[in-house]
């Protein structure tokens, strides 16, 4: 499961602490994805997605797969005659699909 990861990452960096920089070094902070996406809820993210769709919306919800809940949608299609648009209210994203995340972000330009 991912949240063992932080425990292991955590052990990590604390062993690096002790053994190559003594007590006085301060310990680095991690931001793990979940953590990341967890932080962007209430706003607005730009979602690429695994093939021609790209999404805008406000992050309203996610799970441990990344499947996530946007609402005030905007999708964007890239097709042979040119980008498309659509405005969705709501829509659930499968994480599977998701190529990457920018939170802040306005879509393709």
């Amino acid at each position: 499961m991912f949240h063992s990861g932080k425990n292991f990452l955590s052990y990590i960096c604390l062993q690096e602490r002790m053994e190559g920089f003594g007590e006085d070094a301060p310990v680095v902070s991690q931001l793990l994805p979940l953590e990341l996406v967890d932080k962007c809820i209430g706003s607005r993210i730009w979602v690429i997605m695994k093939g021609d769709k790209e999404f805008v919306g406000t992050i309203r919800g996610f799970d441990d797969y990344v499947n996530m809940v946007l609402e005030d949608v905007t999708e964007f299609e890239m097709t042979p005659e040119g980008r498309k648009t659509n405005k969705l209210d709501q829509i659930l994203l499968n994480g599977n699909n998701v190529c990457m995340l920018i939170p802040g972000g306005e879509g393709p330009q």
